[in-house]
């Protein structure tokens, strides 16, 4: 069931007081309030609360309608204020509209459906405001969340830099290892290409800009060598003495991980 809405009815005539409650007496969804005078009118909204609008007579004892609607409009800024009043009051409650304490002035005596249309009228204004506070409220949430979100993996972003970094650091270094080692490495993909090989061995085998980098291992090697890789399928590292270009090498093939997905490695020993 929906909530009611809370109306508060403030004049110092009990018989406007009445008339005011006749009025919606057939309005299921409203939760008619009265007060006679402008202090019983805040009590009743400091006690209640959620009131979300009020209607208040002008010429009142004490606290007059505007001076009371300013107050409700200090403390509870988003609830619509009607005054009611005679034309003789009209300046005041103009520049009482102007500064925004009043959002409709309607004069006495009233007409009934003009009233009635007027409330329903502002309600509807007030139900579009609050679903866009409330959609504003959600979409600044949503931001916030979209800039957590945004913090979080640029600090990713970050890390996984400054990882990559690292790693082409430590690559860079093991490249230049295996550059200055007097022994030829090659490393070879489950497909059987050549990936990786040092200075040695691209001097051994000479082939266009890159070396035998990217090339099928049986175009470029020896037969004794792609002999050697292929006892791979029998043996865990087949090892052999070959000749390439005169020299003689100890030779040996192991796999990575030793499994076939990983590729292989190969090293050939300069035998002095």
């Amino acid at each position: 069931m929906a909530e009611m809405i809370k109306i508060l009815c403030v004049d110092d005539e009990r018989n406007v007081l009445k008339s005011l409650r006749r009025l919606f007496m057939d309005e299921d969804d409203y939760d008619i309030m009265v007060a006679e005078s402008g202090e019983e009118g805040l009590e009743i909204l400091e006690a209640e609360g959620n009131i979300r609008l009020v209607v208040s007579d002008y010429r009142m004892p004490g606290m007059n309608g505007v001076e009371f609607l300013t107050q409700v409009y200090e403390k509870w800024p988003e609830t619509i204020r009607i005054v009611l009043s005679g034309y003789a009051d009209t300046a005041a409650v103009v520049e009482a509209i102007n500064l925004g304490q009043i959002y409709k002035f309607i004069p006495k005596p009233w007409n009934d459906e003009e009233l009635r249309s007027a409330i329903s009228t502002a309600l509807q204004h007030q139900d579009l405001q609050l679903q866009n506070k409330r959609l504003n409220e959600e979409l600044q949430a949503k931001n916030r969340q979209l800039e957590e979100v945004n913090e979080k993996l640029e600090q990713l972003v970050e890390k996984r830099t400054e990882a990559l970094e690292i790693r082409n650091r430590v690559l860079q270094v093991s490249q230049g290892v295996l550059d200055v080692l007097p022994v030829v490495v090659f490393g070879i993909d489950p497909e059987q290409t050549i990936v990786h090989c040092n200075d040695f061995a691209r001097e051994l085998f000479p082939y266009g800009v890159m070396g035998p980098l990217g090339n099928d291992r049986r175009e470029i090697f020896t037969t004794e060598i792609n002999c050697l890789i292929d006892q791979l399928e029998t043996e865990l590292a087949p090892k052999a003495f070959l000749k390439v270009q005169g020299r003689t090498f100890r030779a040996t093939v192991r796999r990575l991980h030793e499994t076939r997905s990983q590729g292989l490695v190969l090293v050939l020993i300069p035998e002095e």
